[in-house]
């Protein structure tokens, strides 16, 4: 049956620009880039600490998806954080929007969105 999740595939516009945001600002770790001359097109594998990982892809004139208002599918991605106020102003200090933290109402725990370059909308998560 089924364990965990894998990986997270992102289709991205500007693949320079969301390799820097994903690596740089969000320190993730890169596993493996590969350019596939077929399909003209970057695979960029990240890793995250607890071994799962996203893949982000360049597709030359990828349509893009919309993010608001929300539409049927996979609504957001989040991230499991110990401490969302030092992320929160690490995010803010890379230049990068973040919205007010909340309190979810059923587990009391603290989260808040930002997006990716792309408007992906992207959810921290503490867990602590």
């Amino acid at each position: 049956m089924l364990k965990g999740i894998h990986h997270v595939a992102i289709i991205c516009s500007d693949y320079p620009r969301s390799k820097a945001f994903y690596t740089q600002i969000l320190g993730l770790k890169i596993i493996a880039e590969n350019y596939r001359e077929i399909r003209d097109s970057y695979k960029l594998d990240l890793a995250l600490p607890d071994g799962s990982q996203i893949e982000l892809f360049s597709f030359n004139g990828a349509p893009q998806r919309p993010s608001f208002p929300e539409a049927q599918g996979l609504r957001h991605l989040a991230f499991k954080v110990d401490d969302i106020n030092q992320v929160v102003q690490h995010l803010q200090q890379q230049g990068v929007e973040v919205e007010h933290i909340r309190v979810d109402e059923y587990t009391n725990k603290q989260y808040t969105f930002f997006s990716d370059p792309d408007g992906l909308p992207l959810e921290l998560y503490q867990t602590a």
